[in-house]
């Protein structure tokens, strides 16, 4: 009985390790995504636990009449599909302001806004300290004028992470 009882504790013991997490304590990079969540943001992953992380995201925009910046904030949840392939789903908000310096026909669009969104996503984490990922992030804005069209916004964006 003894024996049967140290060889299920094993199997057991083996198959958590081997399903274990590797979220890295640290990841810097780039989130590239479409121009209606601004474009390329400045993306920083924190490991707060076995399955879980803090992802903060820093969008910056600029032209020749506008400047804008967004800044959100994830709590995410980490799932091992395969080896070193995972998906992801976290949920968070931010804040985000854009500013338009000549305004035509005096007609301000200016604004500064909170927003609430989710998140989902699979990512892979290579030998070298490397992560790719594929996320979706579907936000809704809260403000005068945010999101006037919708009040949803969808936004798709391909993660390059240096892990560390």
């Amino acid at each position: 009985m003894k024996k049967q009882l140290l060889f299920a504790i094993a199997v057991f013991g083996f198959a958590t390790f081997t399903y274990a997490q590797d979220i890295s304590e640290n990841a810097i990079g780039l989130r590239l995504g479409d121009s209606d969540g601004f474009g390329a943001e400045i993306s920083y992953q924190r490991g707060l636990g076995d399955n879980n992380r803090l992802e903060l995201d820093l969008g910056l925009r600029s032209g020749n009449n506008y400047d804008g910046f967004k800044l959100a904030g994830l709590y995410q949840w980490v799932w091992v599909l395969d080896g070193d392939f995972n998906w992801y789903a976290g949920v968070g908000g931010g804040v985000a302001s854009y500013s338009f310096d000549k305004v035509p026909n005096g007609f301000d669009d200016s604004e500064t806004f909170v927003f609430a969104a989710g998140d989902i996503g699979i990512e892979y984490n290579f030998d070298i300290p490397l992560q790719l990922s594929l996320d979706f992030r579907p936000e809704i804005g809260f403000g005068d004028k945010a999101y006037k069209n919708d009040d949803l916004d969808f936004d798709i964006a391909l993660g390059i992470r240096y892990r560390f």
